[in-house]
């Protein structure tokens, strides 16, 4: 694999597409996509088919393509909106530090310019960060998060260290390309969400990575564990990118967790009612 392949994926990026299973338009659809501006910036979004709003987020260095995949299949159930975050594919890139916050922002934004009072959320590794953030401090836009790949913090409690050699080969690579250096200090730098923060989400959230993710299972539990009445679920023989390692997985697991009530009984609890 050539190094600027690895750039292209970096440690918590959008995966590889299957190209020749994907629509041309998507991320570029006359049809279906517009931007808005917010704060000074035009944020390019899409939407899809009918029904309860389902908000997909990207990865780092992704887009709206990075899920062309997908949005046919949830365009069937949903009204997908799919979104470019700032510096990333057609929505702008100011100068200055790009933080999650923005995109948080940007988001909230977005679906007050919608008249969505509250959306389903699926944000992958950036976008999972971006997904806690809006459940944080927008907690009345979040009806129900599943947050894949997300981490809290930039440093090897969260991320598998084997990755860490990879970050100077990186940057030498990144460094004179404005867009993109900003895209790799956002994961090098950011994000820092603290366990109390967490404890604030009301909303439905489900924990997903695989027990092979670039993000450490520890680091998941530690998020299950300080979200009250979350979901946990780690997907046997699994990269950073579950949504593709088992696809058919991952869509049935998604509308279940969407689309019926989270059970939130413990097997004790259980057991103690069965003995009453």
């Amino acid at each position: 694999m050539s190094l600027k392949i690895i750039i292209t994926i970096t440690l918590l990026s959008f995966g590889t597409l299957c190209a020749q299973n994907i629509p041309p338009n998507y991320g570029n659809d006359p049809n279906a996509g517009n931007f808005y501006n917010h704060d000074g910036v035009k944020v390019y979004y899409e939407i899809y088919g009918d029904g309860k709003p389902l908000v997909i987020l990207h990865g780092n260095g992704g887009s709206i393509r990075s899920r062309a995949n997908l949005i046919p299949e949830f365009a069937k159930h949903y009204k997908v909106i799919a979104l470019d975050s700032r510096c990333h594919g057609k929505s702008d890139c100011p100068s200055g530090y790009l933080t999650y916050e923005q995109m948080a922002s940007d988001l909230n934004a977005l679906l007050d310019h919608l008249q969505i009072d509250s959306a389903y959320i699926w944000g992958h590794s950036d976008g999972g960060i971006v997904g806690l953030l809006i459940a944080i401090n927008y907690p009345k836009k979040v009806k129900k998060l599943l947050a894949s790949g997300a981490n809290l913090r930039p440093d090897t409690t969260a991320i598998d260290p084997a990755l860490l050699p990879l970050l100077d080969k990186m940057w030498a690579v990144v460094k004179n390309d404005s867009i993109r250096s900003k895209q790799f200090k956002l994961v090098v730098d950011q994000p820092h969400i603290r366990t109390s923060d967490l404890r604030k989400i009301k909303a439905e959230v489900m924990i997903m990575g695989g027990d092979r993710d670039a993000i450490r299972n520890e680091h998941l539990l530690e998020m299950h564990e300080n979200i009250t009445g979350s979901l946990l679920c780690i997907l046997p023989g699994t990269t950073h990118f579950v949504y593709e390692d088992r696809q058919k997985w991952f869509v049935e697991i998604l509308y279940g967790f969407l689309d019926t009530p989270s059970r939130r009984t413990t097997t004790a609890q259980l057991l103690t009612q069965q003995m009453k």
